[in-house]
């Protein structure tokens, strides 16, 4: 018998039970009972009574039903389509302000007009479908056009090598299609509100995973167009203020300055002084940049050697930090630093 089935027939027993009670009983994690719990809810075996730590867990019966899914969905032609008005239906219909907590609901009602409103600007579809959910746990929803595709709109724009380029330049911040009229921010700050913002278009999928503090890039099956998901959890303690301050904070005068770079994202393995400047495009439009070398097996002393003694010398002003160095990349940047 798998753990979730002992759990199963626990709570078919001892119903109503608290997660502690459980992991009591089998010496397990709370972080993994509740894993096995939430998977219990989503097949509609059990559900969830109570908040906090007065939340218990009883058998789905007619006496006991799972709390229903509420979902919107919609199409809208995007010409003259207006996203904080596309917001207030969906959040009317999903009861938005009941159903999540305060810092939440900002959350969900940036980031929705944010995504929706880079459809109706940079898509170029006549088109686009909405639907969003919430059930026990999360909010989500999905803006889905079919124009042009958000890695073609910036590699078509600043005339990069492929599509692929383009996803480093998106995560950078900063970098927009319509300067006149974006910052180039909303995506950038949207990925880091969310517990997950997948991105795919085209043959292109780029996952932000807020709980690992990962990205992850993989090739997948053809679709035309974007189609834009974010995930975030309905009891989430993140606050959008808290956001700003970290990447706008108050020394800089709450402009948008710092920003991060996953370097695994262009390449595994970096040696040539080319390799770098395609990192660098446009980190001199900030104040202070982090460069995360996470899953990076080797550099070369050319690519060191451009970015924190070149660069840096032509940007004394910017701070350049490093973070994840395997053994093998530290002792070189410490050997140019110090250099």
């Amino acid at each position: 018998m798998s753990t979730k089935e002992k759990i199963f027939e626990y709570i078919k027993e001892n119903s109503p039970t608290s997660s502690r009670d459980i992991s009591a009983i089998y010496n397990l994690s709370r972080q993994a009972i509740n894993k096995h719990i939430r998977q219990l809810i989503q097949e509609e075996l059990i559900v969830k009574k109570g908040f906090a730590r007065s939340t218990v867990y009883c058998i789905a019966s007619k006496d006991n039903k799972p709390e229903q899914k509420k979902q919107f969905k919609k199409t809208y032609a995007l010409s003259g389509l207006e996203e904080d008005v596309v917001y207030s239906e969906m959040a009317i219909v999903l009861n938005v302000d009941k159903a999540v907590s305060s810092n939440v609901s900002e959350i969900i009602q940036y980031a929705f007009t944010e995504i929706l409103n880079n459809a109706i600007d940079h898509s170029l579809s006549d088109k686009c479908s909405i639907e969003a959910t919430i059930d026990q746990y999360s909010f989500n929803f999905c803006v889905r056009d079919f124009g042009i595709g958000v890695f073609y709109t910036i590699f078509d724009k600043f005339n990069l090598s492929d599509e692929n380029a383009a996803i480093g330049e998106l995560i950078k911040g900063k970098t927009t299609t319509m300067q006149e009229r974006h910052s180039g921010e909303g995506i950038f700050f949207t990925s880091k509100a969310a517990d997950k913002m997948l991105f795919r278009s085209h043959k292109i999928r780029l996952l932000f995973d807020n709980p690992q503090k990962d990205i992850f890039v993989e090739e997948v099956r053809y679709i035309k167009g974007t189609e834009a998901r974010f995930n975030i959890s309905r009891r989430s303690k993140k606050r959008l203020a808290r956001l700003f301050a970290q990447y706008a904070p108050e020394e800089f005068d709450f402009r948008f300055e710092k920003t991060r770079a996953m370097v695994k994202l262009f390449y595994r393995n970096y040696i040539s002084r080319s390799e770098a400047k395609r990192l660098l495009i446009g980190l001199d439009k900030f104040q202070e940049i982090t460069l995360d070398f996470k899953d990076v097996k080797s550099i070369g002393q050319g690519f060191t050697d451009e970015i924190f003694r070149v660069f840096q010398k032509t940007h004394p002003e910017i701070v350049i930090k490093t973070e994840n160095l395997s053994p093998v990349i530290a002792p070189m940047i410490s050997h140019i630093v110090d250099n």
